[in-house]
């Protein structure tokens, strides 16, 4: 089985992090988000994969080449923004199967454990076009909602809805016939959500929902990112790509974390990133040559690569990007980020009065 991964996205909901960084290769439990996308995919089957790129599109082959965790890649990006329907058409043209075969679309921000087999298979039972992996959540507001018949048929699309009519909500994966593909228009804006699944279920095309309502994430907000990451190495959601066995904590090669110092709750300590004696670090994750000093508390913070953390300084919540420089006494908390290269100087924040 072939399948298309939307890659495209800048990330803005998590700059910092994603200045540099594509969304999908920032270091997530280890190695690059898509490294466990890949292992997943190629469990449940996938063979090859469609990378369909467009911000630091460059990056990604780099990163990955032609083959990697079992699956053949290929590479196809956009000059311009083409919207998730555009996007898919335009990779499609790298696809090799027949029109009649089934195309996994995955999206680049989504950690999921739901079974991808168990969704082709009510695919091809029920000779669907499309068949979107559904799953429910007590806000579906947020989300695209989708109402389906007692057999699973789609009955409505209804992105974003302020009253919705069911807590089953679009989560991202998809079964597309390649023909369903190959009929969205080409070098053209579209959106599968708003333009190419609401038109196929007004023409009476068979539309399946596939409900299951397992491990389902979006990252693309620095407290998702964190969660991801954190239950990743805690092992609430299993990866082939995991580098190192789940647990309290993951340490890369050549991360050092001092005796006396306590590191747990899914934290992972990147390579060469040092924690001292006296710090606390809690369900974080701290990237290549990050520091953290003695007394220092950090918790479901990301602190970029070779950002530093003085002594006795408190994160709660934080994003440091690349090289940010927290000094001692600092207090950061509420979803404060600081931008790479900041250097914060001593007790310049703080968001309770000292002892």
């Amino acid at each position: 089985m072939e399948a298309i991964l939307l890659v495209g996205g800048q990330g803005t909901r998590l700059r910092p992090l994603t200045i540099s960084t594509p969304k999908p290769l920032l270091p997530t439990a280890g190695v690059a988000f898509l490294a466990h996308q890949l292992a997943r995919a190629h469990a449940s089957g996938v063979e090859r994969i469609v990378f369909a790129t467009s911000y630091r599109a460059e990056m990604f082959e780099a990163a990955f080449g032609d083959r990697a965790y079992g699956v053949d890649l290929a590479y196809v990006s956009e000059d311009e923004p083409l919207g998730t329907g555009g996007a898919i058409r335009n990779a499609a043209r790298a696809l090799t199967c027949g029109p009649d075969d089934p195309v996994l679309i995955l999206n680049g921000d989504i950690l999921s454990g739901h079974d991808v087999r168990a969704q082709v298979k009510v695919h091809e039972a029920a000779a669907a076009e499309v068949t979107l992996h559904l799953t429910e959540v007590d806000d579906p507001s947020r989300f695209g909602c989708v109402p389906t018949a007692d057999d699973g048929r789609v009955t409505a699309f209804l992105e974003k809805t302020p009253h919705p009519v069911t807590n089953q909500i679009n989560a991202g994966c998809y079964v597309f016939r390649r023909s369903a593909i190959d009929a969205i228009p080409e070098h053209e804006v579209v959106s599968v959500e708003r333009e190419t699944f609401p038109s196929l279920i007004s023409s009476g095309a068979v539309v399946m929902g596939y409900v299951e309502s397992g491990y389902w994430l979006d990252v693309g907000t620095p407290e998702a990112f964190v969660r991801g990451s954190r239950d990743l190495v805690l092992g609430a959601l299993a990866s082939p790509a995991m580098p190192g066995e789940p647990g309290e904590r993951l340490a890369l090669a050549g991360a050092r974390v001092a005796p006396g110092a306590v590191v747990r709750g899914g934290t992972t300590v990147g390579r060469g990133a040092v924690v001292e004696a006296g710090a606390t670090v809690i369900g974080s994750v701290l990237l290549e040559d990050a520091y953290v000093a003695e007394g220092a508390t950090v918790r479901d913070s990301v602190l970029s690569r070779g950002a530093r953390v003085g002594p006795g300084a408190v994160l709660d919540c934080v994003v440091l990007g690349d090289g940010a420089v927290v000094g001692p006494g600092n207090e950061l908390r509420c979803g404060v980020r600081v931008w790479p290269g900041i250097e914060l100087p001593p007790t310049a924040i703080r968001f309770s009065a000292d002892d």
